[in-house]
């Protein structure tokens, strides 16, 4: 529209003049959609949520129930040291007698007990722990043995049957490497949606982004533990059995990330990074192990990929792969239950586009008249 100099009503633009730019209000009318808002408020309570359920599973790590084997010259030494340890204050332990010290130790290297007081009627008592469970777990069970022998009138000698490797600090980089792996599963699936679209049109795209996210997998998988094991001497191990943990991980997240994306669209790489980063990291075992996370963390951590990665990984690394296989079988099923779930979405939009084709009304021929 445009206005004459005389004081004319506006006259619509004519052909050859530029019309006027829209104002600052105009474009904010035009980009702020109640779409984009409600992707912004699903940003911030995104954020919110890391910040509230890291600091909610880390600020304040208490023990309890750490498994603790018990070994003391008589069957009622053994049972006496047992009621006394589980009734600490917080229930800190969760202890058990066994028969022996070798029983002990061979608990411990099968992941079935975090640690071993050996009782010894002359003298110090022997605590045996495990680092390589997590370094924040070994300090706590010391701490809290110690203080219960000391308040016997006891003392206690600390011995590390299972330590750290010496470039792996405080038994972290099993942690570190698994997050590095989940971070490259959804990450390799959100830039196939940016690139091709959140949803698959039909199975057959569906099949090559899960084709092409295993590829990326094994590739991953492969690279990750070579920079863990032979590039930095981080991490002891298995590199074929690392490998493999690897692989399977990224392709599960991977696939979760696909899953979601089928169901919700773009929103779905929110939801997996609220399952896999939000929820997972900070109950993975990683900077505190299970026993020490509050009661929410420490029951979610074991179901999701995160955990289950960096559980399996400590034991392919440390323990001779005992305790692997729970593990390994959580972080499978994520991955064949993204798949499936990304398959059958593909399959069920390929159908509704198919029922809206046959609906719509076919297009007019050479010749054929509109009716009025």
């Amino acid at each position: 529209m445009t206005r004459t100099t005389d004081g004319d009503p506006p006259t619509p633009h004519t052909p050859g003049r530029i019309p006027p730019r829209p104002g600052f209000l105009d474009e904010v009318r035009d980009a702020v959609t109640l779409r984009a808002a409600l992707l912004i408020i699903g940003v911030l309570a995104l954020q919110l949520g890391f910040i509230t359920s890291y600091i909610g599973a880390f600020h304040h790590p208490k023990p309890t129930d750490i498994p603790l084997a018990v070994v003391a010259p008589t069957p009622a030494a053994a049972d006496r040291a047992v009621r006394d340890l589980a009734a600490l204050p917080g229930d800190p332990l969760d202890p058990r007698a066994v028969a022996d010290e070798a029983t002990a130790r061979r608990q411990i290297g099968n992941r079935e007990v975090d640690g071993a007081l050996l009782l010894s009627p002359a003298g110090p008592d022997r605590l045996l722990v495990a680092s390589a469970s997590g370094a924040s777990l070994s300090d706590a069970l010391t701490a809290v043995v110690t203080r219960a022998e000391k308040a016997e009138g006891r003392a206690v000698d600390v011995l590390d049957v299972v330590p750290d490797a010496p470039g792996d600090a405080r038994g972290l980089t099993s942690f570190y490497l698994v997050i590095g792996w989940c971070v490259g599963g959804y990450l390799c699936a959100a830039v196939l949606a940016v690139s091709a679209g959140a949803r698959p049109a039909n199975p057959h795209r569906a099949l090559i982004r899960l084709g092409v996210l295993l590829i990326y997998s094994v590739v991953a998988g492969l690279l990750g533990t070579v920079i863990a094991g032979p590039v930095l001497d981080a991490l002891p191990g298995s590199v074929p059995a690392l490998w493999g943990l690897g692989a399977l991980l990224v392709f599960a997240v991977g696939a979760l990330t696909l899953a979601l994306q089928g169901l919700a669209g773009i929103i779905g790489i929110g939801l997996a990074i609220l399952i896999v980063v939000v929820l997972g990291n900070p109950s993975a075992g990683g900077a505190y192990p299970y026993p020490l996370l509050p009661p929410f963390w420490q029951a979610v951590g074991p179901a999701l990929p995160p955990g289950a990665g960096t559980y399996a990984a400590r034991s392919i690394s440390y323990f001779r792969g005992n305790g692997a296989l729970g593990p390994m079988l959580v972080i499978s099923a994520w991955a064949v239950g993204g798949a499936l779930v990304t398959m059958v979405c593909a399959v069920l939009r390929r159908r509704a586009g198919e029922r809206a084709d046959a609906a719509a009304p076919a297009s007019p021929g050479p010749g054929s008249t509109t009716p009025a």
